[in-house]
């Protein structure tokens, strides 16, 4: 089988490294892919979002299925754009259709999906720019601190949780006045501000069954002890020891299953990953976020500690026979901690050289690359999150350490990486 990987990042050179394990997989293609992916496959310079251009790769390459990694292309409709062209239509693609895609998409799609089948969230209300003096009346009446949500896609920066009235009704006006966060500020949704523990979880569903995949928590801040500015990710940790059999069944009965049977009854096509972006407040689950894909870089510790053959999944997905799978999951801690650009999440200098790749990588220890690319004989640094190093340990606070040690053997000018994550979780 010939396959299709689209995105760049560190979540798809760890989705190319465990596709490439798969005997079903003939032929890897990864569009655009970085310098990590580029040794497990064969990289195409085609953006995520030309359709046209993916179309014709997938042709020329005579390629079977197609697993999109960012959300950008699901939102865009890519599914849709297969599905409905016959010359493609015999090419599938793992991921929801463009309409299920607004569960990431829109904020206010998400959470009247929420409401409208009864799953646990955050109490809401959202406001356009013609309800500019209601939503600023409403902002007075809650609770601190307070959320506020561009509805549509903001790389990430779209959430602020404003800690007095002030704040809030500034961001407020800055986002539906002043185009903070240009279109997808168009809607502003105002959130209740949830307390507890945040968490991951992810399921690969087929539309009608699902399997349940290895949990993680991730850190955003940059700074140690979770200061500082956010970031798309400075790491992640499996398993979670406060994610008992207990509160995952509370998870599956009032959250995935009305998931699920909501993609159905609302007729929604939806075959693919989705991450639940999870409270757990006293062993009680809610909803704060969906996505409609694996996350990053919680996929460098979920995906190595999937035991099962990835495109046997994905496969069983598109035929609708996740009903007849089992998971298997590795037992052992893993840890992964991400090395970012100096100047990270502001400005920051691009094509710094990579040292210390070549050196022998530990033993239960794995380097993805996020933004690399190769310049002649050397790799060079190409975004913000550079590389993750994800290490297997008895424990997290042993796969936690076994990473940093690893990443005190890499270098590139200005590189910074957080030693705390998984701090909560070390054992004295």
């Amino acid at each position: 089988m010939n396959l299709l990987l689209i995105g760049s990042g560190g979540r798809e050179h760890t989705l190319a490294w465990k596709l490439t394990q798969s005997p079903l997989c003939s032929q890897l293609f990864i569009a655009p892919g970085n310098a990590g992916t580029a040794l497990c496959g064969t990289n195409l310079p085609i953006s995520i979002s030309d359709f046209d251009a993916l179309a014709a790769a997938c042709k020329q390459h005579n390629i079977d299925m197609i697993l999109v990694g960012p959300e950008e292309p699901l939102v865009k409709g890519i599914y849709d754009f297969f599905k409905n062209n016959p010359d493609l239509q015999n090419i599938k693609v793992v991921g929801p259709s463009k309409e299920a895609a607004q569960l990431e998409g829109s904020k206010a799609f998400a959470k009247a999906f929420m409401q409208r089948h009864n799953i646990p969230t955050a109490a809401y209300k959202e406001f356009t720019s013609d309800k500019y003096i209601e939503g600023v009346e409403y902002i007075k009446t809650q609770s601190l601190p307070i959320v506020l949500k561009a509805d549509g896609l903001a790389a990430g920066k779209g959430v602020l949780i404003c800690q007095s009235y002030l704040e809030a009704m500034a961001e407020f006006e800055l986002m539906l006045l002043c185009s903070k966060f240009g279109e997808a500020g168009k809607k502003v949704v105002i959130e209740e501000f949830l307390r507890g523990i945040e968490l991951s979880i992810f399921i690969l569903t087929d539309g009608k069954n699902y399997v349940l995949l290895p949990e993680a928590k991730d850190y955003k801040r940059i700074g140690e002890s979770d200061t500082g500015l956010n970031t798309g990710g400075m790491g992640a940790v499996s398993p979670l020891p406060f994610v008992t059999d207990e509160f995952l069944q509370k998870v599956k009965t009032s959250i995935i299953e009305p998931t699920i049977a909501g993609f159905k009854k609302d007729k929604l096509d939806y075959k693919g990953f989705v991450f639940l972006g999870l409270m757990n407040n006293d062993g009680e689950p809610s909803v704060i976020e969906y996505n409609c894909r694996l996350g990053d870089p919680e996929t460098e510790v979920v995906i190595p500690r999937l035991k099962n053959d990835l495109v046997q999944l994905l496969t069983a997905t598109i035929e609708q026979r996740l009903n007849e799978v089992t998971i298997e999951t590795d037992d052992r801690a893993v840890a992964a901690v991400v090395a970012v650009s100096g100047g990270y999440p502001g400005d920051y200098i691009k094509g710094e050289i990579i040292h210390g790749l070549q050196e022998s990588v530990l033993p239960g220890s794995i380097v993805f690359h996020s933004g690399t690319k190769k310049e002649g004989d050397a790799i060079v640094t190409n975004g913000g999150r550079v590389l993750t190093v994800t290490s297997f340990g008895k424990t997290i606070t042993e796969a936690v350490e076994q990473s940093n040690y690893m990443l005190e053997k890499l270098y590139f000018e200005g590189m910074y990486h957080r030693n705390d994550v998984g701090f909560e979780f070390k054992e004295s």
